[in-house]
């Protein structure tokens, strides 16, 4: 999947980008000293403009990839200086500083992405993000926008609600039916479920618990987004052996679960032929499964089991 730029957050993948963005500032700060040709960008004319996204897209204008995965705007930001970015966190309901480095060809980074400004006013500002891989970066852009308005704009201009402008086109939706359409009749085309399927027991002796996966509104990386790969842990008392098997299955537009391949490396004959014994003689039997949709449309999409049977417990 590659609907959103990826960077290497830690350690020295960091620290190389980091190196080479100030290398080629310097480079191209003294090409604008004695050329006249680019200069770094500078966010004065717009400080303290408190700006919320109000759209995140791909460059054929769709916020829903090939995958499902879903580009949604949520981020709000103001430049306190050429020097700082505010940034507000829903999930800590607090808005966090954080530095800006600025590059030429207005490209800048801030909150661990490196971005690129395609136009900025005090009404609207159009951010493009720069892929960056190890110890480079892209710097003819990414395929990724982010469309923002200033609040005040939003307020006394455009008067829409700010979820109004965040949700979905018309064709958003064209695109997930043709999704749908697909996966309909070939299993092995299911996608993420924006709202994706739940699982629960209809006996005492399994137990269920959703394993979930705590996202940062700063990464980009789609993985870190809990629907993506709704897993379960399942733990059945009384089994006929002891086992612990993990596998995918897809989960059609009915409930219905279909084994779809091993988690573990390998053609492994035995491990999948049991974890599919597994799904037939307890999984089908002993839980409920409300299938995933989205934009309101159910469809067959994946999730991931953990199961452990006990023989004795």
């Amino acid at each position: 999947m590659n609907s959103t730029s990826t960077i290497k957050t830690g350690g020295l993948g960091l620290l190389l980008i980091l190196l080479l963005f100030n290398l080629v500032n310097c480079k191209q700060n003294n090409a604008a000293e004695h050329a006249g040709k680019k200069e770094r960008i500078s966010f004065k004319p717009v400080f303290d403009v408190n700006y919320i996204e109000v759209a995140r897209r791909l460059d054929n204008g769709l916020s829903f990839n090939e995958d499902g995965y879903q580009l949604e705007p949520s981020w709000q930001i103001k430049f306190v200086s050429d020097d700082s970015v505010s940034i507000y966190s829903p999930a800590k309901k607090a808005s966090i500083n954080f530095p800006v480095a600025r590059g030429t060809d207005s490209i800048f980074y801030a909150a661990k992405v490196f971005f690129k400004v395609k136009k900025i006013t005090r009404d609207s500002m159009l951010l493009q993000l720069i892929e960056a891989k190890e110890d480079s970066i892209d710097l003819r852009g990414a395929r990724l926008y982010m469309t923002f308005y200033a609040e005040k704009f939003i307020k006394n201009v455009i008067r829409k609600d700010t979820a109004v402008l965040k949700a979905p086109t018309w064709r958003d939706t064209v695109f997930v039916k043709k999704l749908i359409d697909a996966a309909e009749k070939d299993y092995s085309k299911a996608f993420f479920a924006r709202r994706p399927a739940v699982v629960s027991s209809k006996s005492s002796s399994v137990k269920v618990e959703t394993h979930h996966v705590t996202g940062n509104i700063f990464e980009t990386k789609p993985t870190d987004n809990d629907y993506m790969y709704p897993t379960f842990n399942i733990s059945i008392k009384h089994a006929k052996e002891d086992f612990y098997y993990s596998f995918s299955v897809t989960v059609d537009s009915q409930g219905g679960l279909h084994y779809e391949k091993s988690m573990i490396p390998g053609n492994n004959t035995y491990y999948i032929s049991h974890s599919k014994a597994v799904l037939d003689n307890y999984l089908k039997r002993y839980l409920n499964v409300k299938p995933g949709s989205t934009l309101g449309m159910l469809h067959p999409s994946t999730i991931y089991f953990h199961v452990k049977g006990e023989k004795g417990a």
